[in-house]
């Protein structure tokens, strides 16, 4: 379930993205967004080059598509992603449903009850989102710092990180 959510979620970044880009043409602009030409743009009248850059590039599009593959990458490591990806996402889809209701809304409302019920079976199966790491501050309070460093030697050059 978690698998098919991180696809999806994917999926529809890398969709808008691509199809703001392709099929609704943005990408004809890409000389006026690389000569500085929407430097000086004002948001309140935007030109058809910004209208097309903030359709595309710098839409919501990149960053659904970052979270839909860090999704992935939690499930093939075998951790569960924390739920509020799933409810933040869920507000800003009912908002989004609201505002345009003929919109691809529908394919984020079911990545996030795949999350959700992902996110359940796996707390239910002994699989919960893994506990926060902890800083193994092995500290004396007058002389800083005190732990391993990378090459393992004790001293003051760092401290190491280690779970539960």
């Amino acid at each position: 379930m978690i698998k098919w959510a991180g696809w999806i979620l994917a999926f529809c970044g890398a969709a808008h993205t691509l199809g703001a880009l392709t099929v609704e043409k943005a990408a004809r602009h890409a000389g006026t967004w690389f000569s500085g030409g929407l430097w000086h743009e004002d948001l309140a009248e935007m030109s058809p080059a910004g209208s097309a850059y903030w359709l595309s590039l710098e839409s919501f599009g990149v960053p659904l598509l970052v979270v839909g593959l860090i999704v992935l990458w939690l499930d093939r490591r075998g951790i569960t992603p924390p739920t509020f990806i799933a409810w933040i996402l869920g507000i800003w889809t009912v908002v989004d449903a609201v505002i345009q209701p003929f919109t691809p809304w529908p394919l984020g409302v079911l990545a996030i009850v795949l999350l959700l019920v992902g996110a359940r079976r796996a707390a239910r199966h002994g699989n919960p989102a893994p506990p926060r790491p902890i800083l193994n501050l092995a500290a004396q309070p007058q002389t800083g710092l005190r732990g391993r460093n990378r090459d393992g030697d004790s001293g003051r050059s760092g401290f190491e990180v280690s779970g539960r």
